[in-house]
């Protein structure tokens, strides 16, 4: 690989190090991998290659492979419903004004807080997943918005705290498509064509799309290919190959073409109604490495990652994608780019004690384990602040915890929290039996310290674990991944609690549980 004269700021030899360091540990026999490129808004200044992009025919991954792009999508469909749709769609609308069959509170959720995971909107796929859905299990998009109407729940008040979801992308698109303005055709028109590029938006997982190649998770006996049920929607459809998805965000940092505009718009600052300050925009995320501020976003199906991250004023980027399940693509990606910054990435926090806690009055809970913190099923790496705290990194799941005695306090999507050392009791005799969810005729038994989902030979078990005070832990398998979920007892009811989704109420009627 040859390079340019870089800025002197600029270290492209030591990022392209980087980034073949990462992509040659998935350079083992029989097993998938990805690719990085880094490129300023001219040029693609070196790239990294690892593994198979096909198990089955030996090819080799290289910047030329499509695959999903996940989440990445979100930025994109942003782009092209606010500035290229003609729908003359306002932030400041609600969904109920589009969607009249969205009952409140989730109809008066505004598109920008739909859009800027500020909304509080339960996510479809985690879900449905609590209701024994599983991930291969097909669901296509009008039963999806018949299922999301029925209720109108919210897993918090919106605006209150800060929370991933996909579920206000999937809702903005239906608004354009009872418009007669579908994604697809946006995308082709005004970003595909313009720049010559092979970008898609397939509606299922089982759409043909010319050269993808198949993603992978590793189960105990060897590789799996993936492979999901869900319509995938505007929050996740899109599919291209890296080199594709490079020349849009060079167009981006540009600022012209396709691109004019869009970074402006989209990196926008977005709040809180206390007025706090949030680090997600519309599809887009802000992150600090040292002194610079990058812009980003990540992209996460069975299977595949992917992931970018933007210096807009030096306009620079890296970008990975791949088709293996284990990748830590922000991780990766925040290596590659403070080798190109020459700026140390801060250090890793084990400030907080390891163990299993939850909040005394809310269904809450959160692991600690070496340096990593999984609150309501979602893990991230914790690290250094400047005042002593563990923080994430991350922009729609930022922490801020620190120990207080045995107890841990702080924020978690810029919400108050405090959490104790699990204290755990003896209440399962109480809630033996079958707990239905009547809306959508979904039910589960605990049977002994196991709880039991699904029908036939889709029954799924899960184990059990006390966190006290009429709260439960569930972890069960869901395809490639291992579903946690807290049941919290409330008289006849249950709620089932995870990060993306905390509304689905189940009851069992025939007895009174008591505490």
């Amino acid at each position: 690989m040859t390079f340019k004269d870089p800025p002197h700021s600029l270290d492209w030899q030591a990022a392209l190090s980087a980034a073949k360091r990462i992509t040659a540990a998935w350079d083992h026999p029989g097993e998938p991998g990805g690719a990085i490129t880094l490129f300023d808004s001219q040029s693609i200044q070196g790239e990294a290659c690892g593994g198979l992009a096909n198990l089955t025919t030996g090819e080799r991954f290289t910047i030329d492979n499509v695959v999903r792009y996940a989440s990445v999508t979100k930025h994109i469909f942003a782009a092209l419903a606010l500035l290229r749709s003609g729908a003359n769609l306002s932030l400041n609308d609600t969904l109920g004004q589009y969607l009249p069959m969205l009952k409140p509170p989730m109809s008066q959720v505004t598109l920008g807080r739909a859009l800027d995971m500020t909304g509080g909107l339960p996510d479809v796929r985690e879900t449905l997943s609590l209701l024994g859905i599983s991930v291969y299990n097909v669901s296509e998009p009008a039963a999806i918005i018949e299922f999301l109407a029925q209720d109108g729940s919210l897993n918090f008040p919106a605006g209150t705290e800060i929370s991933y979801s996909n579920t206000g992308y999937r809702l903005v698109e239906t608004i354009l498509q009872q418009q007669g303005i579908l994604f697809a055709d946006l995308l082709q028109r005004h970003i595909a064509e313009p720049l010559d590029i092979a970008f898609q938006a397939p509606e299922s997982w089982f759409d043909v799309v010319p050269n993808l190649v198949p993603g992978y998770w590793q189960a105990q006996d060897g590789w799996k290919t993936a492979c999901a049920g869900l319509h995938l929607s505007a929050s996740g459809s899109l599919t291209g190959s890296l080199r594709s998805l490079s020349l849009w965000l060079q167009s981006l940092l540009a600022n012209s073409g396709p691109g004019a505009g869009v970074l402006q718009q989209l990196s926008q600052p977005r709040s809180l109604q206390n007025g706090t300050a949030t680090a997600y925009g519309l599809g887009i995320t802000h992150s600090t490495l040292g002194q610079h501020q990058l812009l980003g976003h990540g992209g996460s199906h069975a299977g595949y990652k992917t992931y970018f991250l933007l210096h807009p004023e030096l306009k620079v980027g890296v970008a990975l994608v791949s088709n293996r399940e284990d990748t830590a693509s922000y991780t990766s990606l925040l290596t590659v780019m403070s080798a190109l910054l020459a700026t140390s990435l801060p250090a890793r926090s084990t400030a907080l004690t390891d163990g299993l806690y939850a909040s005394t009055a809310e269904p809450y809970w959160l692991s600690i384990n070496q340096g990593v913190a999984t609150y309501l099923g979602a893990s991230e790496n914790l690290y250094q602040a400047e005042d002593g705290s563990a923080i994430s990194l991350s922009a729609h799941l930022p922490m801020r915890l620190r120990m207080n005695g045995q107890a841990i306090e702080g924020e978690i999507g810029l919400a108050e929290r405090y959490f104790t050392p699990v204290k755990a009791n003896n209440c399962l005799a109480m809630i033996q039996g079958r707990w239905l969810h009547p809306e959508s005729k979904a039910a589960f038994d605990i049977e002994g310290d196991k709880l039991l989902m699904g029908v036939g030979t889709q029954r799924a078990s899960g184990t059990l674990t006390s966190l006290g005070q009429g709260h439960l832990l569930v972890k069960m398998p869901d395809g490639p991944w291992e579903k946690s979920f807290c049941l919290y007892f409330q008289g006849y009811n249950v709620r089932l609690i995870s990060n993306r989704s905390r509304v689905l109420n189940f009851r069992r009627e025939e007895c009174r549980i008591s505490w």
